[in-house]
């Protein structure tokens, strides 16, 4: 999901440095069948129980508001207050930042400055950026449910490096056959996680707790290029969007049986859920809309089109669930979107290339990564 006039990153052997030290995992899980360690559902109807409006951990609830925009053409990071719509910082980081990453315990946001091969740690408290940590190639960053890995998608690299979810350090790096690893989400009891291979058109399955790559298929479209990986609340369903395809891919994530496509629209990217878990907003970013699916009917239920055009892209939603924040990879600017009818509250002008901007802080109990995946 490159931006035009971005470089080829280069590729260089994987260094090892110290990060920010988080704090210890959560109670240990009573269900024998979870992933060691990982908390457990509240609700095992409902991966995103713990997401409910205004739900914030006392980790975050005295952070302020606010959104946090990578820009990877300007190397910055633009800071937003969504009471006023205004950028309020411009905070210099590495090399073509890609996301902001909320951490597993909350308590730090890195910025994943993917040829800057670097971890810039921001303060969610203060605002204040942190000295950067050396890591190799971090296109993007997801973290186990347990909270003891990171989990860098080398894209460059083309490998899954788990780090030290405390220190960052190498513990193991996963050679990949596939091109250009990008996103992922976790199966309800943590012990797989499926990855996205834009380059390719393939999908990964993969065993957390060993780190091995057990599944491996090629979507069924020629030029595929998935993108954003969402499980449905119930944990049955998987949604791979597809910026060639122009949809969503459904799939059974226990079986990796062949998935089919469901049609959204051109260019889809990015996939986030409503706060009462019964909506997903998936941006389509090659013709500036959001289509918004029901759960319950797993049927598109509304088309959301941005007046004036743009490129909807990476985001997510506001602690209260009433705004969609979006940037636009294109058009340097950022959207906010009313979850109730679609209306475009304001389009912000940021840097170049914005893309995978994080709301912060979010209800959850604990992040798996990338924009703010909360569980």
């Amino acid at each position: 999901c490159a931006a035009a006039g971005e470089p080829e990153r280069p590729r260089e052997k994987p260094s090892r440095s110290a990060g920010a030290r988080p704090s210890a995992a959560a109670s240990k899980a009573a269900d024998p069948r979870l992933l060691p360690g990982m908390p457990p559902p509240l609700d095992p109807r409902d991966l995103y129980a713990a997401d409910r409006p205004g739900r914030l951990s006392p980790v975050v609830k005295r952070f302020p508001s606010r959104v946090y925009v990578p820009n990877t053409l300007s190397n910055t990071v633009s800071v937003i207050d969504p009471r006023t719509y205004k950028v309020i910082r411009t905070l210099p980081v590495g090399n073509q930042p890609q996301h902001v990453v909320p951490s597993w315990d909350l308590k730090t946001l890195w910025v994943n400055n993917d040829l800057g091969n670097s971890l810039t740690p921001i303060d969610p408290a203060t605002g204040r950026v942190g000295r950067p940590v050396d890591v190799h190639d971090p296109y993007n960053l997801y973290f186990t449910p347990d909270g003891k890995y990171a989990v860098v998608m080398a894209s460059a690299d083309r490998a899954l490096v788990f780090r030290d979810a405390h220190t960052m350090r190498v513990v193991k790096s996963v050679p990949v056959s596939c091109y250009g690893v990008n996103h992922a989400d976790f199966s309800p009891d943590g012990r797989y996680f499926i990855v996205s291979c834009e380059f390719s058109g393939e999908l990964l399955k993969v065993d957390t707790a060993r780190m091995k790559v057990v599944g491996q298929q090629r979507l069924p479209f020629p030029g595929a290029m998935p993108q954003d990986v969402k499980i449905s609340p119930d944990g049955r369903t998987w949604y791979v969007a597809d910026m060639m395809a122009d949809g969503v891919w459904v799939l059974n994530g226990d079986a990796f049986t062949r998935p089919r496509l469901m049609p959204t629209g051109d260019g889809t990217h990015g996939l986030y859920v409503s706060r009462d878990s019964r909506r997903m907003y998936i941006t389509n970013r090659g013709e500036g809309t959001i289509s918004v699916l029901s759960f319950a009917t797993g049927k598109l239920v509304d088309r959301w089109r941005l007046p004036g055009g743009g490129s909807p892209d990476m985001g997510g939603v506001s602690a209260d669930g009433k705004v969609l924040w979006l940037s636009g990879r294109y058009h340097s600017e950022v959207y906010a979107i009313d979850t109730r009818d679609g209306r475009l509250r304001a389009r912000i002008p940021v840097g170049g290339g914005p893309h995978g901007l994080a709301v912060y802080p979010q209800p959850g109990r604990y992040s798996l990564g990338h924009t703010g995946v909360f569980r």
